[in-house]
């Protein structure tokens, strides 16, 4: 029993470093465009392609 006095911090503290990540990324605008990214994928690009021997 006397392990949830560990647990019990340890798990709100990891909450708020996953809560605060997800904080750091809305703020830095990685959601922002979500459906250009989905759409850039299908774009040919003659760049992206390897190199043939």
């Amino acid at each position: 029993m006397s392990i949830l006095i560990f647990l019990a911090p340890a798990s709100v503290f990891l909450a708020l470093i996953g809560l605060a990540a997800f904080w750091w990324t809305f703020r830095a605008g990685q959601y922002d465009d979500p459906m250009g990214d989905a759409s850039r994928i299908l774009i040919e690009d003659p760049a992206d392609r390897p190199l043939s021997d």
